[in-house]
């Protein structure tokens, strides 16, 4: 479950990239982005080590390390909206993929419980990343369409709202149980196996 988040958190970065390049920002490509290789990412401690373990301590998928795109470059508000989105999209879709295999490819259990907790993760991660939060993709949908003052004021915000919401979503039994309810509706939306899928979670907290 661990390596395939890892490998998820790759093609949730990939997916902002090459989103990025169709709305015209040329520069992911020199940056060596468009590729699944985790060594061409910002830094695999940030981009990959703190959320597999934030995901172990409180089984949460925290967002790893973005990649660095040249907004100025997009084409239009449209599309730097998109590029936001893609990431998100990305996990979503893994999580709809996990799910069908799990429904219509015979397999042991053990596997079924294991991939069904995966698309649970991709799930979260996309429930997530979607929230208007500054720092969190959710926010780069919206920002190219709000006032500059809004803008400036994010950007103050920025560098600790996402973990302002973590510290909520771990502290605060209301606010996780508000959380993890609407992971679970788009996760039976997506045909999960609820009970599979919290025999996998289980198990992945156990191991803290």
């Amino acid at each position: 479950m661990l390596g395939g988040w890892a490998v998820s958190l790759c093609l949730h970065e990939f997916g902002h990239a090459w989103v990025a390049l169709r709305g015209g920002d040329r520069s992911v490509r020199d940056k060596g982005y468009l590729t699944l290789d985790i060594r061409r990412y910002t830094d695999p401690v940030l981009s990959f080590g703190l959320p597999v373990v934030f995901l172990l301590l409180g089984g949460i998928p925290l967002p790893g390390g973005a990649v660095w795109i040249e907004h100025g470059a997009i084409r239009s508000r449209a599309a730097r909206s998109l590029v936001s989105l893609a990431g998100p999209a990305v996990n979503l879709v893994l999580g709809a993929a996990l799910t069908i295999a799990v429904a219509t490819v015979s397999m042991p259990v053990g596997l079924a419980v294991g991939l069904s907790c995966l698309a649970l993760i991709q799930v979260l991660a996309f429930v997530l990343n979607i929230l208007p939060v500054p720092g969190l993709d959710g926010f780069g949908v919206l920002e190219p369409y709000l006032s500059a003052p809004a803008r400036r004021l994010a950007s103050r915000v920025r560098p600790w709202a996402p973990l302002a919401l973590f510290v909520l979503l771990i502290g605060v039994p209301g606010v996780a149980a508000v959380f993890f309810d609407l992971a679970y509706a788009v996760f039976d939306a997506v045909g999960g196996d609820g009970r599979y899928a919290a025999a996998g979670y289980g198990e992945l907290l156990f191991w803290r």
